[in-house]
């Protein structure tokens, strides 16, 4: 059996930011694989502004579970991050209490 559940994603390409999104990621029976987006991403505890890598293209990944308050990054900022349509009323309602705004493509 997987377990899954919304994450936070966020592709740093070399740099302390990058892009991201908000949307459900499934776990390995391990917990060391997760996967989204069609892609396979491997955990790893060496990382300074990355815990995961893409395992077909090597490129670091930031990827954590969505906090309450929608502060989300890794460093901070208050860009606003795409919601997952498939998970859009669930992170509204049940992660950030907020369920007036489970039509918001965005958070924050």
């Amino acid at each position: 059996m997987k377990f899954s559940r919304i994450m936070y994603v966020e592709r740093k390409a070399g740099g302390v930011t990058g892009d991201a999104r908000i949307g459900r990621v499934t776990f390995s029976r391990t917990m060391r694989s997760m996967y989204y987006d069609g892609k396979e991403y491997l955990k790893v505890n060496n990382g300074f502004k990355y815990n995961c890598l893409e395992r077909e293209t090597g490129e670091e990944y930031w990827i954590s579970g969505c906090k309450a308050n929608g502060d989300d990054t890794l460093y901070g900022g208050n860009k606003p991050i795409p919601i997952d349509e498939d998970v859009r009323e669930e992170y509204w309602t049940i992660i950030r209490k907020l369920p007036e705004l489970k039509d918001k493509p965005y958070s924050n």
